[in-house]
């Protein structure tokens, strides 16, 4: 009997292409139970994530309509990671294997055939990668390189190009289970892990109906909280700056002293402006990175949950917790 396959879709106010999503993947699901791909006990777990919309209502037909869509709605809006969290570790007791893919169908779904070809030939994890950013603007595409390139040179392990399209094993979430952090990047937690992995590249399309839920803003906010989540060379290197300056401090005292005794006192206020503003700005800089790291233990040392779910939609098979 083949392994049972879940896909968990994490949704936030996409009442417009939701309908379009659903018809997609079930007749791709239906297609890899006829060809004895998957397990024809497969489901496809929406994740509503505090949506404003009528995404909520639209899964709740669904499942009504067909047991193959299932859902849980989050008690609140609680971010992207978040929702795919709570729906990676819903699916993980019932699955053999869990894909997580967007709602917006620029994840392209034609490849899910070659992950599960990866997950049967013994890998674990397989990421999506993308083998082109053309859809992408120029700013995105610039500021995406920049920071993959950035996160490996402050010693974090992703692969690039990869947002959130993977397959992940029941071992590999039950190992991704024991990471209990509140602040998630799972970009960077999952090759953490470190079980067998693959990569399947993807061409990935434009979004099919509605806006993207990740603005400049929030993209900034996602980027900040991937550094200080996995790295602490920013607290490194805020250490060699301080030695830095400490050594052009000494520097500085032995001119001082030297154009003191040769009588030249008033000169050099323009530097000394200069020197003041700029090491000004750089305390300020490093309070302020020390206060992002100060402020991922305080969230960290509270263990608030992660997510609460409020409602469960699986017909006979989650157990209540």
């Amino acid at each position: 009997m083949k392994d049972i396959l879940y896909l968990v879709i994490p949704c936030y106010n996409e009442e417009e292409v939701l309908k379009e999503t659903a018809k997609r993947v079930f007749e791709k699901i239906n297609i890899m139970i006829k060809n004895n791909i998957i397990s024809n006990e497969s489901k496809i777990l929406f994740v509503n994530d505090g949506s404003k919309d009528k995404t909520w209502s639209i899964i709740e037909d669904l499942h009504s309509r067909n047991n193959v869509f299932s859902g849980i709605n989050l008690s609140r809006n609680r971010g992207h990671q978040n929702a795919l969290l709570a729906g990676l570790m819903i699916a993980k007791e019932f699955a053999d294997m869990i894909i997580s893919l967007d709602a917006d169908l620029q994840d392209d779904i034609n490849v899910i055939d070659k992950f599960v070809e990866q997950y049967y030939s013994g890998s674990d994890i397989v990421y999506g990668v993308r083998c082109s950013r053309e859809t992408d603007t120029f700013f995105k595409r610039t500021t995406a390189l920049a920071f993959y390139k950035l996160m490996k040179n402050l010693g974090v392990d992703m692969v690039y190009n990869h947002a959130d399209y993977r397959l992940m094993s029941k071992r590999a979430l039950e190992g991704l289970d024991q990471f209990k952090e509140v602040n998630l990047f799972l970009r960077g937690m999952v090759p953490l892990i470190g079980y067998k992995y693959s990569i399947v590249e993807y061409e990935r399309h434009e979004r099919f109906a509605g806006e993207s839920k990740y603005p400049l803003k929030k993209m900034i906010a996602f980027a900040l909280d991937g550094i200080t989540s996995l790295s602490v060379k920013p607290i490194r290197i805020i250490t060699g700056i301080g030695f830095t300056i400490f050594l052009l401090s000494i520097l500085a005292l032995i001119y001082s002293i030297a154009v003191n005794f040769l009588g030249n006192t008033i000169t050099g206020w323009t530097s000394l402006t200069i020197s003041i503003w700029m090491l000004g700005g750089i305390q300020l800089l490093c309070i302020g990175v020390i206060g992002e790291y100060i402020g991922k233990i305080y969230c960290e040392t509270k263990k608030r949950p992660r997510f609460i779910i409020s409602d469960k939609l699986i017909k006979n098979e989650i157990k209540n917790t």
